[in-house]
């Protein structure tokens, strides 16, 4: 990993917020950008893998050999149907790999280790797909990434699980990596029709001003198609609204100024 790149992790501890249509299809957008990069999936349920068309059937080597330090990154990256985006694949076997990372030295780094050994001048962005949980797995893609970027539905309990995540990012920042920032965040599965979207909308921005991406990603039945047919959404329908939403966030993302903290 070089210093031009810039490794964000896609967090959220709940699932269903669009995490993983997040880190896909805002992966599938930098790429179409001409931006180098490389997806990890560290989620065990795989489903970024699979979005991206890759039969996880007897799939080796994977993320989970990457961690355990059993199998090199470089040849565990597999090229996907967009020349400029590569994918770190996952399946169920990294269900076991929180248990067996306990045991290991830097336990915490083994992902920022294994990133940095990448030998990859020219990859600009590395997303990290993070599992629906704050365990090791997660601390791992936070302890390896430059900032995080948080997928937020606009629903009741959301901002008490942003409070809780911005808790164990200043944990992470305090005790394993210092650097670590909040790239931003985005508003997913966003119905302006509704009172409580744009009232979470509202508070959102009022908790946290200056961290909030202008695009908004919007309920789209396209996004929803896209993973079965095993294709981000701009190989699915262009024309969407899903994918014009994950492109500008990819135009905002890019364009971002890199300061402040809200953690």
């Amino acid at each position: 990993m070089t210093r031009k790149t810039r490794s964000i992790a896609v967090v959220n501890q709940k699932g269903g917020v669009g995490k993983t249509t997040t880190a896909v299809n805002l992966a599938a957008a930098l790429a179409l950008a001409n931006r180098r990069v490389v997806l990890v999936d560290l989620d065990p349920q795989g489903n970024a893998t699979t979005g991206l068309g890759i039969d996880k059937t007897d799939l080796h080597p994977t993320v989970y050999g990457v961690l355990l330090g059993t199998e090199s990154p470089d040849k565990s990256i597999l090229a996907t149907s967009l020349p400029s985006l590569q994918v770190l694949p996952s399946d169920i076997d990294l269900v076991g790999a929180e248990i067996e990372l306990v045991g290991l030295e830097r336990r915490e780094y083994r992902l920022r280790d294994a990133l940095i050994a990448i030998n990859d001048n020219e990859i600009e962005y590395i997303l990290i797909d993070c599992p629906p949980s704050l365990g090791l797995l997660t601390i791992n893609a936070l302890a390896a990434a430059d900032s995080v970027l948080v997928p937020l539905q606009c629903e009741f309990y959301a901002l008490e699980g942003l409070t809780h995540l911005v808790k164990t990012v200043k944990l992470v920042r305090e005790r394993l990596h210092q650097a670590l920032d909040i790239e931003g965040i985005v508003l997913t599965m966003f119905d302006g029709r509704t009172s409580l979207a744009l009232q979470i909308r509202d508070e959102v921005h009022r908790y946290f001003p200056g961290k909030i991406f202008e695009t908004v990603i919007p309920r789209n039945v396209r996004l929803t198609e896209a993973p079965s047919h095993g294709r981000p959404i701009m190989l699915h329908d262009i024309r969407s609204s899903g994918a014009i939403a994950y492109l500008e966030l990819a135009r905002e993302l890019v364009q971002h100024h890199h300061g402040g903290s809200i953690a």
